[in-house]
């Protein structure tokens, strides 16, 4: 399995850290909003990754930390008269609700700033000690960004190209144009803990080098996020975990792509700024998933109505063969036939590709171009047969099943509500076909339709798929 490494630029083999055993570190939403489209990606692509993972047979310890204190927070509960607690609380149980409605599986550990402030600290007085940090008389500690000689090395600036654009805002009191907080100090009105440095907060970088440390070890294997957390984000996260540990801060780097509206970024200002709320209340959550896979995780990828109702009709057919299928393998009897185990063959070669296009740098797009082969094939081999066995049958539909879970789709269950006139009509239409009245039967379909019912009519059977 390869994955593309932003550190050095290249694909390169997964080796990690303990055999079978995968620490990957994924930055979370900052909690003082609906989670927007953008946010969507990172949470969809690299849950999807961690799937994979376990379905290759890795034990993976997937940590994606909740920023609750943050100043969007603090702004947010000023604005709605509120404290910063009551305003994390409420997100992150909004951002479930979302992460749930994607079938976004729940980290190993969600790990929250304000739980490790100790751990915070403890980091900071560190680098304070060894001469990386210092403290001004106001409380703000910094991080000495030229004391580490590789500053830069992660998004591929050189220091001296950064100091360029950097610049020292009247009243701040850094050393440096370069040098970033890693803790603040209290600011009137404002939450916060006790420090050696007096009352204050953490700052935003700080707080993921904690965490990881705290719950996957001084050295990961993956840390991951989406392509804008680079720099300054990561970039620094690598500098203040390095000198405080010593070691090599993660091994592998990934980032998904930047998402654009209409072909253009997404800006509040640009009044093209969604929420995944607002999509799933119109679209369902389940197009956004898909539209977050249907592109390798590095490119970027476009939103548009047209594309969110192309993607919505994509699953619509993935879940016609599904209901298909199940309905063959639900009425159809014996084991496998002259043939058919020609057609195993053929339905097997597509687990094959979707492996191969997830080994390469995790390409979900060719995965789901596979899992559409294998439902041709499906479609054709098995659910166009006149009496294909239950053997068979069951056998394509686990295997469907099977690749369609890795990528976290096809996961709703269909259920038909059909009232009592609805099938009234379809006991009407089956009477009329079993009395050969051909004309009646093919009115009864043709009006079934026009109410949102679609009819089809099997050697097992009769489906009744209700839009």
């Amino acid at each position: 399995m390869k994955i593309y490494n932003t550190m050095t630029r290249k694909k390169e083999e997964l080796k990690t850290i303990d055999e079978g055993e995968v620490k990957i570190y994924a930055c979370g939403p900052t909690v003082y909003n609906y989670i927007h489209i953008g946010n969507a990606r990172p949470i969809c692509v690299f849950d999807t990754f961690r799937r994979y993972l376990e379905y290759r047979g890795y034990k993976v310890r997937f940590v994606q930390n909740f920023t609750d204190i943050d100043d969007k927070i603090i702004k947010r509960a000023n604005e709605e008269d509120s404290d910063y607690i009551t305003v994390s609380e409420k997100y992150i149980a909004e951002y479930k609700k979302d992460a749930s409605g994607l079938n976004v599986r729940e980290a190993t550990v969600h790990p929250r700033a304000t739980e490790n402030i100790s751990q915070i600290i403890a980091m900071v007085k560190s680098l304070e000690d060894n001469g990386y940090a210092y403290h001004t008389e106001y409380g703000d500690v910094y991080f000495r960004t030229n004391r580490f000689k590789d500053y830069g090395k992660l998004s591929h600036q050189p220091l001296e190209e950064l100091e360029a654009g950097a610049r020292i805002s009247i009243g701040d009191t850094k050393e440096d144009p370069m040098d970033f907080a890693l803790w603040k100090g209290a600011k009137p009105g404002e939450p916060s803990w006790d420090s050696p440095w007096g009352k204050g907060r953490p700052g935003w970088h700080i707080e993921c080098s904690a965490m990881a440390k705290r719950y996957l070890g001084d050295t990961i294997d993956i840390h991951c996020g989406g392509q804008d957390l680079i720099f300054p984000h990561h970039e620094n996260e690598v500098a203040q975990s390095e000198c405080c540990n010593g070691v090599e801060f993660a091994r592998y780097w990934m980032h998904n792509g930047y998402i654009n509206v209409d072909n253009r970024k997404m800006s509040k200002s640009l009044n093209n700024f969604f929420t995944v709320r607002d999509v799933a209340q119109t679209y369902g959550y389940e197009p956004i998933r898909y539209l977050m896979l249907s592109s390798h995780y590095r490119s970027p990828i476009n939103y548009s109505v047209e594309i969110i109702e192309q993607c919505k009709s994509a699953l619509e057919r993935l879940y016609n063969c599904r209901e298909d299928l199940s309905f063959l393998a639900e009425n159809s009897e014996g084991t496998l036939k002259d043939g058919e185990d020609k057609i195993k063959e053929l339905l097997l070669s597509h687990r094959e590709d979707f492996i191969t296009a997830m080994d390469d740098d995790f390409n979900t797009a060719d995965a789901i171009s596979a899992l559409f082969e294998l439902a041709r094939d499906i479609n054709s081999n098995v659910n166009a047969q006149t009496k294909p066995s239950k053997e068979l049958c069951e056998f394509a539909l686990s295997l469907y099943k099977e690749l369609a879970d890795v990528l976290g789709l096809l996961y709703t269950e269909k259920k038909n509500t059909i009232d009592d006139e609805i099938q009234s009509l379809i006991d009407q239409r089956t009477q009329a076909r079993k009395e050969k009245n051909w004309a009646e039967a093919d009115r009864l379909r043709d009006e079934l339709k026009a109410r949102g019912i679609t009819i089809k009519d099997t050697p097992q059977g009769t489906i009744v798929v209700s839009e």
